[in-house]
């Protein structure tokens, strides 16, 4: 675990899931503000967080895989993907990064716009998208699964709000104060889903052929790929060639 964690692509990709939560909630609560000159449309909303969504994975997803949400971190950690302290240090750098954007957008929105900063088959798309394994044309992933998001809301928006995100819910109301009696909602909801998401898609429909010891390295962050180590090898047998006898 201490060889994953202690080098600077993991720090990387810590930072990168905060950066990219803190703007993807400035941006997507931000649409959601309730100005006097013009309140928001369902699909003024929609647009700014599935366009959001997707511009982050476009820009950010060769480097931490842009998680940008609790659930879908958790869900790779049930579908055998990554490991503990990656998925533990993916969800607190989102809802500090939620609380960080949630703060930065209350800070600079007047006083009678802020209201409560719009307290309130992702997953699968994700998985689809990003499994390595596909050799046909996927097209883009980020807009794939920014469209997902989308539509999520366009749908569901009337019903719940649509958080999908439990960083999303979480960070607004830390900074406004107010959790609601059905706060738990947004939390159970998408990391139940995207679990339930993770089995169907990773041990069902699409499972890796690996055995228990594998998929134990992969829980504790010390598994190598076979491509993986031969690239070590490779590179090992370079510095003894180049090593003076």
């Amino acid at each position: 675990m201490k060889r994953e964690i202690l080098t600077l692509a993991f720090a990387r990709s810590v930072f990168v899931e905060f950066i990219s939560t803190l703007i993807f909630v400035f941006i997507g609560l931000g649409s959601a503000l309730k100005w006097p000159s013009a309140l928001p449309s369902i699909l003024q909303i929609s647009l700014a967080f599935g366009l959001a969504i997707g511009t982050l994975v476009q820009a950010f997803g060769h480097i931490s895989g842009a998680h940008i949400n609790p659930a879908v971190t958790i869900a790779f950690f049930v579908g055998n993907q990554i490991s503990f302290l990656r998925t533990l240090f993916y969800v607190i750098a989102q809802l500090t990064g939620a609380i960080a954007g949630a703060g930065i957008l209350y800070g600079v929105t007047p006083a009678n716009t802020r209201g409560n900063l719009a307290i309130n088959s992702l997953a699968a798309c994700i998985f689809a998208s990003t499994d390595n394994r596909r050799n046909g044309n996927v097209g883009s992933p980020a807009l794939s699964i920014g469209l997902s998001v989308a539509v999520g809301h366009l749908v569901g928006i009337y019903f719940t709000g649509c958080s999908m995100n439990p960083a999303r819910s979480f960070g607004p109301a830390v900074i406004v104060r107010r959790f609601s009696s059905a706060h738990w909602v947004f939390w159970v909801g998408p990391i139940l889903g995207a679990c339930l998401a993770a089995l169907l898609y990773f041990y069902i429909l699409v499972p890796y052929c690996m055995n228990m010891s594998d998929r134990v390295a992969i829980v504790k962050g010390t598994y190598e790929s076979e491509e993986e180590w031969e690239e070590q090898r490779e590179e090992r047998k370079k510095s003894m060639e180049l090593t003076p006898p």
